[in-house]
């Protein structure tokens, strides 16, 4: 989720479109804190960590 956060906010950047990246901000902040919280030893909808 954070890769294709980045990918879309590069995207957005590149072609100036502004959806891309808002998505792309939410989605690498979404990620993040998935990520923390599965290191973090939660388990998160079911799954201990996000890959």
């Amino acid at each position: 989720m954070i890769f294709l956060g980045i990918v879309l906010l590069i995207i957005g950047f590149v072609a100036s479109v502004p959806i891309f990246w808002t998505i792309g901000i939410v989605l690498v902040f979404i990620g993040i804190v998935l990520e923390l919280m599965g290191m973090a030893g939660h388990a998160v909808a079911g799954r201990r960590h996000y890959y």
